[in-house]
């Protein structure tokens, strides 16, 4: 079974992007997690990008997802929400369905517990534009 890990964050050293390399270790025999790191490239979401054709790295981000049993989304609480990064890769995938319906597990790597939990919330918020399904959702102290 292979889980799409996410991160949030862009930044390089991001807890959020510990706490998925921790995972990515940690995975059961038969079970792989593997990382994408490419929100940071994703374009601002305008569908008339793709009139003349879907662009390659929208295209990257789509069969990532396709291809994977679950989705694991660490993410910071930025203003009170998800970061603007993450909300465009699920801009981009709205239409096109490759969150539909999928199992998506989604934590915080915070500093103390009573953190991340505004932020956790908007992002299952917007995971229910696609009614995903959330599992998880608690944030954890490293």
């Amino acid at each position: 079974m292979q889980i799409l890990a996410v991160c949030g964050s862009l930044q390089q050293k991001s807890s959020n992007l510990t706490l998925l390399q921790h995972a990515m270790s940690a995975a059961p025999e038969g079970v792989e997690i593997v990382l994408f790191d490419g929100l940071r490239a994703l374009p601002h979401f305008n569908p008339d990008l793709e009139v003349s054709g879907e662009l390659p790295v929208v295209a990257e981000w789509r069969r990532a997802l396709q291809s994977s049993a679950a989705v694991l989304i660490a993410s910071p609480e930025y203003g009170h929400s998800l970061p603007g990064a993450l909300k465009n890769g699920i801009d981009w995938v709205i239409g096109t369905g490759e969150l539909e319906s999928k199992v998506v597990a989604i934590t915080a790597a915070v500093p103390a517990v009573e953190r991340g939990r505004r932020g956790l919330k908007a992002l299952a918020d917007t995971l229910g534009a696609v009614s995903a399904k959330i599992v998880g959702g608690e944030p954890i102290a490293l």
